[in-house]
């Protein structure tokens, strides 16, 4: 079994975590196929949304997956996460489905609580991860309220600093919300600091998308079911 893994982040904590989570969901033997471009991030952030050129190398990268014969994939970047939605006919058609990181994420931040702030270092990260929420409140029947957190000058920052920026921007939001959520994987590693720190329920996105990767190759009848006779 194989596991495309598309990324447009490549910070060394993001891609340890994301392995990690998708080998312990689909087991140790799971080869994984990576494909990375900053470039495509970096022009998301200069233009303040997705253009047609990143989009288009996007798309490119889950065609060369597909080509080198992953099951299926999982889309790293909530930047561009609805690139992935509007790749989902043409997946479905192929037989490779596209799995979005963060959508489980947003799902359960929907079931948990009706306060939901979305901490973010970009602006084109928080935007997304907010429109995924609202849909996953308008498919659960639940009217939730967004909190915005945009920790502003961490993006780059090294790990303790980080932490430390999170954490002050995190105490501006905390009394105003049921439930944390991180809008980049890249900030997984704060999760428990941060639900310690501050007693709430923090989200962040890798171990969900390992999740949903593992039911999409069950669907798609590439892996057994542990509950299956």
């Amino acid at each position: 079994m194989k596991a495309g893994l598309i990324y447009t982040s490549t910070t060394p904590e993001l891609i340890e975590l994301v392995e990690k989570e998708v080998k312990e969901a689909l087991g140790q033997d799971t080869e994984l196929f990576s494909l990375q471009d900053p470039s495509i991030l970096a022009e998301v952030r200069d233009a303040g949304y997705v253009t047609a050129a990143p989009a288009a190398r996007l798309v490119g990268m889950y065609m060369k997956a597909v080509e080198e014969g992953c099951d299926a994939l999982l889309n790293i970047c909530s930047s561009v996460g609805e690139v992935a939605d509007a790749a989902q006919d043409m997946a479905d058609y192929i037989g490779v489905p596209i799995v979005r990181i963060d959508e489980e994420m947003c799902r359960e931040a929907v079931r948990k609580g009706e306060r939901i702030a979305v901490m973010a270092t970009l602006p084109t990260t928080l935007e997304p991860t907010k429109n995924t929420i609202k849909r996953m409140s308008r498919e659960c029947g639940k009217h939730v309220e967004l909190v915005d957190c945009l920790v502003e000058g961490a993006f780059g920052l090294d790990q303790e600093q980080f932490k430390k920026r999170m954490a002050e921007s995190a105490g501006t939001v905390a009394d105003k919300a049921d439930v944390i959520v991180f809008a980049q994987g890249s900030m997984a590693y704060c999760e428990e600091y941060i639900a310690e720190m501050y007693h709430k329920t923090v989200l962040s996105s890798p171990r969900f998308g390992a999740k949903e990767l593992k039911k999409a190759l069950i669907r798609k009848g590439t892996m057994q079911s542990r509950h299956s006779c």
